[in-house]
This record gives C-alpha cells, sequence and structure tokens, in this order.
C-alpha cells in the first residue's frame, strides 16, 4: 500500500468512526449546554479531547504512530533551533507525537534543561499542525528532596492527612497553571495526555513498588487526578498509566486504580536488545491491546528504545517488527522513543547515524504514521 493511499485511509477512518459513535464524540451544543461523555475519566472533557480519544482508538486499527521525547527543544548538536528535529532531518516529517516532561516545575527549566516557557510555545506549533502531546512527571521526591530516583517512602506523607500534604498539593498547582496556560492561538486548551508516576511496577522511583503500597500509589493516583479535574477544573486531559516490561494481565492490574480513573493503557519498554525479546515485546503490546479493548481503553507503547540505537536495523526489524508479529499488538496507538541528549545518550534517529537508513524504511512502511498523515485529531 503507498504512503498515499494509507494516508487516505487514516483521514477516512476517523470520520466513520466518529459518525458510528453517537453520544460520546464532541457535537455542537447550544449556549450554556454542558457536553459530557461516558467514556473518559473526566465526563466534562471538552470536545477536542474526545475527539482525540477516539481518533487515537481508530487509528490504532490500522497504524502506529510514532513519538519522540523533546523532539523540538534539542538533539544532536543543536539547541532550541526554531524548527529543528532530529527525526525531520532523517525522514523529512514530524513524528506523530511529542513527550515532555514537567520535572522540576516550579524552575526555569525542567530537569532536562528545557525551558518551560519553551515547551508551552513547541506544545502550541505542534498542536497547531496536528500534532499530539504527551506529559510525563519526573517531579523530585516531596518529602526528602531528592529527584525523582531518590526512592524513599514518600506517598503516604503525600495523601490527605500525612505531613506533607500541603506541600504536595502546591507542586499539584504548579502543575496545574502549566497544564491550564497550554492554548491554541483560538484560546481554546490544547489536549494533553498526563501520564503520571510512569514505571510504577519497578523500583527505581518514590511512587515506585519498593516505596509504597499498592493502595498507597492508588489512592496517589486518585488524589491526583481529582485535584486536577475537580479543584482545577482542567478538562483538556487524557489520562495515561504505564508500568514497564508487563508480561501478563496479572502484572499490569497489581497497582492499577481502576478503568474510572485511567483513559489510556500504556507500557514503557526497554529490553528490545536481541530477536527474542521482540516476540516478547509483541506478546506483551497483545496483551495489554486486548485489555484495553475489553476496557474501551487506547493502548500505546509509551516509552521504547535503546540507548545509541547501536542495531542498524532496529527500527525496522526489531521496533516494528514486535509492533506487527501479532493481531493484537498491532492495535498499539503509538510508539514513543525517548530523548537525543548527545551522541553518547540518544534514543531517535539523527542525520549521519548508522540507523538512519533503515529509519527512513520505517517512516515509509505503510504502518507507520508520522505527522502529514495524521487526519483531523481535535475534530
Amino acid at each position: 500500500m503507498s504512503r498515499k493511499m494509507k494516508c487516505m485511509l487514516s483521514l477516512l477512518a476517523p470520520l466513520i468512526y466518529l459518525a458510528a459513535c453517537g453520544k460520546d464524540t464532541p457535537t455542537e451544543k447550544e449556549p450554556n449546554e454542558q457536553v459530557t461523555n461516558n467514556v473518559l475519566v473526566d465526563s466534562l472533557a471538552t470536545p477536542a479531547t474526545v475527539a482525540l480519544f477516539n481518533n487515537l482508538k481508530t487509528l490504532a486499527q490500522s497504524g502506529l504512530l510514532f513519538g519522540h521525547q523533546d523532539d523540538l527543544a534539542y538533539g544532536i548538536g543543536w539547541i532550541a533551533t526554531p524548527g529543528r528535529s532530529d527525526v525531520r532531518e532523517v525522514c523529512g516529517d514530524y513524528p506523530a507525537v511529542y513527550g515532555w516532561d514537567l520535572g522540576d516545575i516550579g524552575n526555569e527549566a525542567n530537569l532536562d534543561g528545557v525551558n518551560f516557557q519553551q515547551m508551552k510555545s513547541w506544545i502550541k506549533q505542534a498542536y497547531a499542525r496536528g500534532g499530539i502531546n504527551t506529559i510525563s512527571l519526573h517531579l523530585d521526591n516531596p518529602v526528602s528532596r531528592g529527584n525523582s530516583w531518590d526512592n524513599s517512602p514518600a506517598v503516604k506523607n503525600i495523601l490527605p492527612g500525612g505531613s506533607h500534604h500541603a506541600v504536595y498539593l502546591r507542586t499539584l498547582d504548579l502543575i496545574a497553571a502549566f497544564l491550564k496556560d497550554l492554548q491554541s492561538d483560538a484560546g481554546a486548551p490544547i489536549p494533553i495526555i498526563l501520564r503520571p508516576y510512569h514505571e510504577h511496577n519497578h523500583t527505581w522511583p518514590w511512587w515506585g513498588a519498593s516505596a509504597c503500597t499498592a493502595e498507597e500509589y492508588n489512592a496517589l493516583w486518585k488524589m491526583t487526578v481529582r485535584y486536577l479535574r475537580d479543584t482545577h477544573a482542567l478538562h483538556h486531559l487524557l489520562y495515561a498509566i504505564s508500568p514497564q516490561e508487563i508480561s501478563s494481565e496479572a502484572d499490569y492490574l497489581q497497582r492499577y486504580p481502576g478503568d474510572e480513573w485511567v483513559d489510556i493503557l500504556g507500557m514503557d519498554y526497554y529490553q528490545l536488545w536481541d530477536k527474542a525479546h521482540v516476540s516478547h515485546l509483541g506478546e506483551a503490546l497483545a496483551v495489554m491491546a486486548r485489555m484495553a479493548e475489553a476496557r474501551g481503553k487506547v493502548s500505546a507503547l509509551t516509552e521504547v528504545g535503546i540507548d545509541k540505537v547501536a542495531i542498524r536495523d532496529w527500527w525496522s526489524n526489531y521496533l516494528l517488527a514486535a509492533v506487527l508479529s501479532n493481531a493484537d499488538a498491532q492495535k498499539t496507538a503509538w510508539a514513543l522513543v525517548w530523548r537525543n541528549q548527545s551522541t553518547d545518550h540518544f534514543f531517535g534517529p539523527y542525520p549521519g547515524h548508522a540507523s538512519a537508513p533503515d529509519f527512513i524504511k520505517f517512516y515509509q512502511h505503510p504502518f507507520t504514521i508520522f505527522e502529514k498523515e495524521l487526519p483531523a485529531m481535535y475534530e
């Protein structure tokens, strides 16, 4: 199938889906009439946010969106240069999905040196071109004041009634203010996929498996959603959860807060170093896709990659091969690789790298979707 034909199909599929979805999709409303939905965590989600969810669900049936962390902020040999993107300079197109992080919120720049004001501008640019923005939260330990990787216990202290509850709410206030400021030129809220407290089944973070109980983690998740959705009235968020490298439904559900608290079932995966893990990732994606389909959710490979992309054909014969390995894995909405910090630490392609020719093959494959091929995701 040609890329032109693939693009036409991706444009038509959401229209067919939206026509069939009835009350769960955005509709014209009378003045002062509140549009509601019975699909998302937020029943008051904006029509554009509901449309984004529905369109992701539709596109996942026929293609894989490609994403990259901090894609517009920096790359190999450049920082904050308008219009630049390592991905675009390799294949001629921007990613479909852009990843950002609010770690060190309250400072001028985040934990990876990305200026928060510039981040807002890049999010707005991506949205204006039709792209999708997702935000993770590498927040400092709110009790010890160490970084995210300080896994000393904290969660029990920031829940309601805890010694640091009020302190943590101030951090959530900063996050809410940032999210509230994400608006289009017309003043409409920009839909965001928020991915808090990720890789919670591992032990590295203060919200991880060694630092809090499942009950405490679930309480933290629910408290955060309530605070952003109900207290701050943020209605342009989709909530994504993302354990790391699960193998079964039981693995996935160990610290799961419940279907009414999650919109997108994600997974982070960093074991794709050999062919044995191609089938392992494919099976894990299939587990997650079946769970998502049964619950009316979207499934996504929310982080993936190998540092320095040391395998020349990794894009086609490892990542794409895993997604294409079975019919259920093919329902994964997107795959996002981590950031290109330097030649010593990068996960995406860049011009001149040994994997760049294979990335072009990956881009040209009829199953992959980049920004130019996206339909109107917010309609």
